[in-house]
């Protein structure tokens, strides 16, 4: 039996006219795709959430709509409440309460919940006990050391390490239970030799509590270009379709996260179209998507 690959995909809130059009094609023309990759989870919080991290919420869709077409397509849908600043004053906010209300219990496929603050993984095992849990990529864990010693914790299912040991961990003797948690980030831009990515994710965090801070001032030596998936294709953590059939599944990792909250519909598009879609049938879904679905989503 061919292994499957699962991906984890941006944008739960901020992407929702586009996973409107997207996933009725995935179901109905399921020849479009490659059958040996199934969506995993959708991702991401709405704006004005203090839990939130990673990037600065944008997302404006209504969350039972989110909900609904989740549970339409039985996609996980898990919210990003990666904030790594939170205080213990902070866990009584009622929209992020009211949404982990919402979505603990989200039909026959359990939510999840990304979360960097062990202070709020506690209160959510408490209080929400129907979420699993994603140990989130903004802790930077770049130690090898560091990592295995999140992924043998029992709290979460899945963990998010470094887009640095992507290549390191696949030769460093995980066991079958360790490298069933590992969920690579694929597609990142950031400079490989970042030395200040933990102040970047921790000057969104700020943001997302509502201080008056600054934009973190980005030291990679191309950080005016933004992010060019051409340039991620580049870099020495990138994993791209071949790497996962021929390196990684067959090595016994399955789950493969989508960075893009904070980019456009448009090249959140182009990573469905390269990670999920048959080269013959790329246009084909662009101009459904772009032509035929009537919405303004790009």
């Amino acid at each position: 039996m061919e292994q499957k690959a699962y991906y984890h995909l941006p944008g739960l809130f901020e992407f929702y006219d586009l996973y409107k059009v997207f996933l009725p094609l995935f179901r109905e023309h399921r020849e479009y795709f490659y059958d040996w990759c199934e969506i995993g989870s959708v991702y991401g919080a709405p704006c004005d959430c203090i839990w939130g991290g990673g990037r600065v919420g944008f997302g404006d869709a209504d969350p039972g709509e989110v909900l609904a077409l989740m549970k339409e397509y039985g996609i996980s849908a898990r919210l990003t409440f990666s904030n790594s600043l939170l205080k213990k004053e902070h866990l009584a906010d009622r929209k992020c309460n009211a949404l982990c209300a919402m979505f603990e219990n989200s039909g026959d496929v359990p939510g999840g919940v990304i979360v960097t603050s062990d202070l709020l993984l506690e209160y959510l095992r408490e209080k929400y006990p129907g979420f699993y849990f994603v140990s989130s990529t903004t802790k930077v864990l770049t130690d090898v050391r560091d990592c295995v010693k999140e992924l043998d914790r029992e709290e979460f299912r899945y963990v998010v390490p470094d887009f640095r040991l992507n290549k390191v961990l696949t030769e460093c003797g995980l066991t079958e239970a360790q490298k069933a948690k590992v969920e690579f980030l694929c597609n990142e831009c950031c400079w490989f030799d970042c030395y200040d990515r933990k102040n970047c994710y921790e000057n969104v965090s700020r943001k997302s509590l509502g201080e008056n801070v600054a934009d973190h001032v980005c030291v990679s030596p191309d950080a005016a270009k933004g992010y060019r998936f051409s340039d991620a294709m580049k870099n020495p953590g990138f994993i791209g379709i071949r790497d996962i059939q021929e390196t990684y599944l067959p090595k016994g990792f399955r789950h493969f996260k989508i960075e893009g909250r904070g980019l456009g519909s448009a090249i959140v598009l182009e990573f469905l179209l390269y990670y999920m879609t048959k080269p013959e049938y790329q246009l084909k879904v662009r101009e459904e998507i772009y032509l035929d679905s009537m919405l303004d989503i790009f």
